[in-house]
């Protein structure tokens, strides 16, 4: 490893140590028009998603409270930063891609999307039993954004 990856490496490190210890967009959102519950049963991760809709279909806020382990929660509070001001369709895709790319490592671009913080979750594909930690906001917002009424599981 050169000093440079390892720099970042550790850059990467101290934001999802950051966002663990200081959740962006964390509690109860009032006015959500969608909610899902999301629970990794492998970890004891337990989140709500609270999104809420504008008329013209962006996303306007979001929101998440629950437990969980530091990937679990920094994932979420990187994931309500990345999806707020998003429409609803390119939030979902976002999903879609952010869980591809932790499960297989494929890192596809997105048009109007800066992805560069998630790379922070990168390094959890080495350990597989983390992926599902760190998928867990993902998935919940999915569920949140199709009114599913069953929780997101990582199972």
């Amino acid at each position: 490893m050169t000093r440079d990856e390892a720099e970042v490496q550790d850059l990467y490190r101290e934001l999802i140590i950051d966002h663990s210890r200081n959740p962006r967009h964390f509690g109860k959102l009032e006015n959500a028009t969608h909610t899902a519950d999301g629970i990794n049963p492998l970890c004891g991760d337990k989140l709500k998603i609270y999104v809420c809709v504008g008329t013209d279909g962006s996303i306007e806020s979001t929101c998440f409270e629950g437990s969980g382990c530091a990937i679990s929660v920094a994932s979420a509070s990187l994931m309500t930063e990345t999806v707020t001001g998003l429409n609803v369709d390119t939030a979902d895709t976002c999903c879609e891609e952010v869980t591809n790319r932790l499960t297989t490592g494929n890192n596809t671009e997105l048009s109007g999307i800066d992805l560069e913080k998630l790379g922070a979750l990168d390094g959890v594909r080495r350990f597989p039993s983390r992926v599902k930690c760190a998928t867990l906001a993902w998935q919940a917002l999915h569920a949140a954004l199709h009114n599913e009424s069953a929780p997101a599981s990582t199972e």
